[in-house]
């Protein structure tokens, strides 16, 4: 299993990054596919999700109306466009795969990682 983000760098308050998240090793359109965060000094967070299903998104209050996640079951990529950046938006993005199996089967699987540092 692999996931592999990329897009990550340095971009000043108000502008744009667009995060992709390639997999493989597992059946990608059975997965919730997530982004989360995690800033130094703080927990890991959610910022938004895509279900396998549905086509439902969600996202963390502090980052609605700004990012967008997307996916495409076809690439076995998913995606998170980041407008209107803050500085507060700053840490490590991380990509997350999710699928319940059961009710006592889990798997999840997590990438390595892409810095985010938004500075002027």
């Amino acid at each position: 299993v692999q996931l592999v983000e990329s897009g990550g760098g340095l971009a000043q308050p108000g502008g744009s990054l667009r995060l992709s998240c390639a997999s493989s090793g597992f059946t990608f359109s059975k997965y919730d596919m997530s982004w989360y965060r995690q800033a130094p000094g703080k927990e890991r967070e959610l910022v938004a999700r895509a279900s396998s299903v549905g086509g439902i998104t969600n996202y963390a209050d502090s980052v609605k109306g700004r990012f967008t996640i997307s996916r495409d079951n076809a690439k076995n990529t998913v995606y998170l466009q980041m407008n209107s950046l803050k500085p507060e938006d700053t840490a490590v993005y991380y990509c997350n795969a999710n699928w319940r199996y059961s009710a006592i089967t889990i798997y999840n699987y997590w990438g390595q990682g892409t810095q985010v540092f938004v500075s002027s």
